[in-house]
């Protein structure tokens, strides 16, 4: 294999990225450039490719060499570093999953009225502060029929590594971007630029007044905006003052919420379906 090179030296800089610089410096390493993420996972890391990222250079047990030449298009370029399952535990800090990690160059995202302009289901996120469960939402809103996700700058980077292998790589396969400004001192930052775009706004809220998800008016709007807020606390207050709508999912048992990544999946698949003809 091109570019192999098996592990004697924990601390070669280039194992750096690996096992010493946390994602947050990672994700800021060429400001003002696009940083560094990491892709875990055979599946997660041809997803990747597939969506044009650009990989610096493989870890990889040595057991798994084999799932690492077939991914396409195969780069052979890249630094390859290779070790024993123990010995790359011992430096990354974690168990890899499946036993092969990539370093690869972040992109710039899409502008924003590009993302929405051909779009007719998007998902909006107000500080969900896990990326577990930003992983899942992203899952969710792949699989369930939005066009796109929106993140308030306060959202975990879909890009840390737990997110994207919670996502199974849909991150990559669905497109997203940021909304201006902050989601916080009860600004409610894109809504009134959604509007402007045709969309209409419905905030998932636990509201005496809120509508039930099935609500047939929902299928009937061509462009829907579904807004889910923050672990615990939900959305902020001027968000839902300024939603055309909002959405409760009808419970039993006793029971109030879901958690927010579950809440998702449900609405993504009732407020994905389209108008009908």
């Amino acid at each position: 294999m091109p570019n192999r090179i098996e592990i004697t030296d924990f601390h070669i800089p280039e194992l750096d990225i690996y096992a010493r610089l946390p994602e947050v410096q990672l994700r800021r390493i060429y400001e003002p450039q696009p940083g560094i993420f990491l892709a875990e996972t055979k599946l997660v890391i041809q997803r990747a490719l597939n969506a044009g990222y650009e990989p610096i250079s493989f870890l990889v047990e040595k057991q798994k060499l084999a799932e690492l030449e077939s991914l396409t298009p195969w780069t052979g370029q890249v630094p390859v570093y290779v070790a024993d399952h123990e010995l790359l535990t011992q430096l990354t800090g974690y168990e890899l999953t499946r036993g092969l990690l990539c370093a690869m160059r972040r992109k710039e995202l899409p502008h924003l009225e590009d993302l929405i302009s051909n779009a007719q289901r998007i998902a909006v996120l107000e500080n969900v502060m896990n990326p577990t469960n930003v992983g899942a939402i992203f899952r969710s809103a792949a699989a369930l029929n939005m066009d796109a996700v929106l993140l308030t700058a306060g959202c975990a980077d879909p890009l840390y590594r737990r997110g994207i292998r919670v996502s199974m790589g849909t991150v990559f396969q669905i497109p997203w971007t940021y909304l201006p400004g902050e989601a916080d001192q009860g600004a409610a930052p894109g809504i009134s630029l959604l509007k402007e775009h045709g969309f209409t706004t419905v905030s998932m809220a636990l509201l005496d007044d809120s509508r039930s998800l099935g609500d047939p008016v929902f299928q009937q709007k061509e462009k829907l905006a579904v807004i889910l807020g923050t672990e615990g606390e939900g959305l902020l207050d001027e968000t839902i003052r300024q939603s055309d709508y909002t959405v409760r999912i009808p419970m039993s048992h006793g029971v109030d919420s879901l958690n927010v990544a579950a809440a998702s999946a449900v609405a993504f698949w009732e407020l994905g379906k389209r108008p009908t003809v």
